[in-house]
């Protein structure tokens, strides 16, 4: 009868959900069971016999060792393999962590980080990962593009009494992995950022999900367009993108707080956060930007560069930045100017 097969047709549906959700369930589990496995070997090792034994020697037992588990358990034990269990040990030697880490990171996202030469900037990809569920190609993308030193270079500290929270941008931007030549337009800025927009969500904002291009906005009979329109995870809310070629220009301020305020009243869901903006341009006017006060409004404005220059040139540019940006510390300390005008100005 035609209701019985609808009614086989809903209980397959609900059966196959079921499968692929315990298999799903499964598959992490075990992922994460093979990822601490591999931790204790690697531990023992390390303790039962290379920090016991010469290195001579200590070398043939760990061989002999991978030839003893391999003939028992088949592939996966190799000398090389051992010794990374080990490194493994020894980079999380705390079991806690690796047991809390997982469920969320498979081995081969233990194996990216592993070649990562300080505890701190291991940390911060493993962080990364975590926060915006990081394929392990993207993973080994970012630490490829140098995140963590990039994200060194140009941290900073919002400003007080500011709209935008805390460290959720960076100033200057590096744009590099798009590929533009020295004479482009906005147009073309905007293609490459869509044609490589893995890479940009890795460099701009950590947990951000695309959500339109060319936004358009509808005010009495005219009609304006946003650029780039993003969703935040971590801050709940909508990230306002315009991109600017060239200097940065005080009328991008009000068109900005129009952006703003009509995302603010048309788009803006019942749980979220007040939207906030970023302007990205090929160069900030810093003075301009810090008497604007935009931070209070929910506004940033960070350059960005599409081509990394030299080491000297980049070590000058950014010694430069931090040489401007103590100074108005200092003025704000003796009362003697206006407050930053966004994140690192």
């Amino acid at each position: 009868m035609p209701g019985e097969s609808a009614t086989d047709s809903s209980l397959f549906d609900r059966l196959s959900v079921l499968v692929e959700t315990t298999r799903a369930t499964v598959a992490v589990q075990t992922d994460a069971a093979l990822t601490l496995m591999n931790w204790e070997i690697g531990r023992l090792i390390a303790v039962e016999v290379l920090q016991r034994e010469r290195a001579g020697y200590a070398q043939q037992i760990v061989a002999t060792l991978s030839q003893q588990l391999t003939q028992r358990f088949g592939r996966g034990f190799t000398t090389s393999n051992l010794h990374r269990m080990v490194k493994f040990a020894q980079a999380f030697p705390q079991r806690s962590v690796v047991a809390t880490l997982s469920p969320q990171l498979s081995w081969s996202h233990f194996m990216a980080v592993l070649p990562v030469p300080t505890d701190e900037a291991r940390t911060f990809y493993i962080e990364q990962t975590v926060a915006g569920r990081l394929s392990v190609r993207a993973l080994r993308e970012l630490i490829g593009r140098q995140g963590y030193e990039r994200r060194e270079i140009a941290n900073a500290q919002t400003p007080g009494g500011s709209a935008v929270p805390t460290d959720s941008f960076r100033d200057p931007y590096f744009l590099d992995f798009l590929g533009l030549k020295e004479a482009y337009s906005e147009h073309d800025l905007e293609e490459a950022i869509l044609r490589e927009m893995e890479s940009f969500l890795l460099e701009i904002g950590n947990g951000w999900a695309f959500v339109a291009r060319q936004k358009r906005m509808a005010i009495d009979s005219d009609d304006y367009y946003l650029d780039l329109l993003f969703f935040s995870r971590p801050l709940r809310r909508l990230i306002a993108v315009e991109l600017k070629v060239g200097r940065f220009k005080a009328a991008y301020e009000g068109q900005m707080k129009l952006y703003l305020k009509w995302l603010d009243r048309y788009e803006r869901q019942q749980d979220e956060e007040a939207p906030i903006g970023l302007i990205l341009c090929t160069e900030t006017s810093r003075e301009q930007v810090e008497l604007l006060e935009m931070h209070k409004d929910g506004i940033v404005v960070a350059e960005y560069w599409t081509a990394l220059p030299p080491k000297a040139e980049l070590e000058a540019r950014i010694a430069k930045v931090y040489r401007e940006v103590q100074e108005r510390l200092v003025r704000r300390q003796l009362g003697s100017g206006p407050l930053d005008g966004g994140v690192g100005k």
